[in-house]
């Protein structure tokens, strides 16, 4: 009998599976195999450590005069009222929030014309004048006070807010005016280039173009602008001398006195010189950490 392939039948032939899809691995980063206790626990010891400062002021703030409980309970304003009307704080802090309002917008217009002509424009003995704005912020205010105190005296600015709000904005402006160049710089050029082929001129194209780019930077300068004069102490003590010219930092020094200190009526005037700068660094943290030129130029 003869037999061909087509009548004996032949084995299906084997299916091959296609090679399996080789996955990599996820590469694991050195913290995903910290137990998150190690991180958590320093972050809690640090963050109590941070607030019970915090905690304690506002205990003798709202704690009934001679009370020793570590609980605020009954609380009282008794401290608040009296700092506010008895020992002039509402005074002091108006004082206070025109020298902080004044040289915030004096440093930030100053800072960001002369941030602009040390990022965009070249000229002779640039790099002696950064070298000069860096050394600057070594001499301490200090070494300062009697030649200052000579010029206000000589100009009859002794005693008035207006003397150390000018002596702020110079003490400021060194370090806002380098900080303010490094965000000009890091806005591209193009950009400013492209508003002139648009037909504006140099100052259109940087308040159009530079100048919403910049929040951020002049919102983190004019907070420290703001936060320094708040709370600088040294040249509202030289150059105020009524009680109606001095600002919080005086005023909290007069709450001190040579044989006894009143720790309620204290504590309540740093609750009240604390409000404003945690107010205002409530509502510009958004600024401080958000990207100023995301999104401007594709790349």
């Amino acid at each position: 009998m003869i037999t061909t392939q087509a009548t004996r039948g032949t084995a299906p032939a084997p299916v091959v599976p296609p090679p399996a899809r080789l996955v990599p691995a996820k590469r694991r980063r050195a913290w995903d195999e910290v137990p998150r206790w190690q991180i958590y626990l320093p972050l809690g010891v640090y963050l109590l450590f941070t607030l019970i400062p915090f905690y304690w002021i506002l205990l003798f703030a709202v704690r009934p005069t001679g009370s020793t409980s570590l609980v605020p309970w009954p609380m009282t304003g008794e401290h608040f009222e009296k700092v506010w009307t008895e020992r002039s704080f509402a005074t002091f802090f108006q004082n206070s929030l025109i020298t902080g309002i004044a040289v915030l917008v004096m440093t930030t217009v100053v800072a960001l014309a002369g941030g602009y002509a040390l990022a965009r424009f070249d000229f002779r003995l640039k790099k002696g004048f950064m070298l000069a704005l860096l050394c600057s912020q070594f001499v301490p205010g200090a070494l300062l006070l009697v030649p200052l105190f000579e010029i206000f005296a000589g100009l009859q600015m002794i005693n008035s807010l207006v003397s150390v709000i000018i002596a702020e904005t110079v003490f400021q402006l060194p370090l806002s005016m380098i900080l303010i160049s490094g965000f000009i710089r890091n806005v591209p050029y193009s950009l400013e280039e492209a508003a002139w082929v648009d037909g504006c001129n140099r100052f259109s194209a940087f308040r159009i173009v530079v100048l919403p780019l910049l929040r951020p930077g002049l919102v983190a300068v004019g907070s420290f602008a703001f936060v320094h004069a708040w709370n600088h102490f040294l040249f509202a003590l030289m150059f105020l001398n009524n009680q109606d010219k001095q600002t919080i930092p005086v005023g909290l020094n007069t709450l001190m006195g040579a044989d006894s200190v009143d720790l309620g009526a204290l504590a309540a005037g740093g609750v009240i010189a604390a409000v404003p700068v945690v107010i205002v660094f409530a509502f510009i943290q958004k600024w401080l950490i958000t990207g100023f030129s995301a999104g401007a130029v594709k790349g």
